[in-house]
């Protein structure tokens, strides 16, 4: 029997009704994808599962204008970008791992940095994420080693130009 194709990955505006797909696709992407790279104390700290509002959630992720993909109909992932580049979140859900939905996401996130006029992208990144960030072009400014709830985190300070939009080519002839 023939493979069926990947289902084709979407990115949209995160909406309100989104709240609860999102804080779950955090959660899981923190305590199974990320819990590789994690000490469980550090996991703990960091998912803080069923301490969340979401309320709290929700007001954040439209605060920060936040972008979802979704695929097969359900939300794979979510990330966000400001006007300085700086990219507070992406997350993708452990069962669509190695599926394209963080490679959607960061393309849409391109996009709005170009659009909000910012000439560099940069984030504070997971042991996780680093191989991914690195793999477009990202590289390591600094490891940092940030306290959440009284427990020490490493991550790493990434950055690349953001490259401007090639202006069309003059036509000759």
């Amino acid at each position: 029997m023939p493979e069926l194709a990947p289902a084709p990955v979407r990115v949209r505006a995160y909406a309100p009704a989104d709240a609860s797909a999102t804080l779950g696709v955090f959660v899981a992407a923190v305590t199974v994808t990320a819990a590789h790279d994690y000490a469980p104390e550090q996991i703990a700290a960091w998912a803080r599962p069923g301490a969340r509002s979401l309320g709290d959630w929700n007001r954040s992720m439209l605060a920060r204008a936040s972008l979802v993909a979704v695929r097969g109909g359900a939300i794979a992932g979510f990330s966000d970008v400001n006007g300085e580049g700086y990219i507070d979140m992406m997350f993708v859900a452990p069962a669509h791992a190695r599926r394209g939905v963080a490679s959607a996401l960061l393309a849409a996130v391109f996009e709005r940095a170009r659009d909000l006029g910012a000439t560099r992208l940069w984030a504070n990144v997971s042991v996780t994420a680093r191989p991914f960030f690195a793999a477009r072009g990202f590289v390591v400014e600094a490891e940092q080693h940030p306290m959440i709830e009284g427990v020490e985190l490493t991550n790493f300070r990434m950055s690349r130009p953001l490259p401007p939009i090639a202006a069309p080519s003059p036509r000759r002839g």
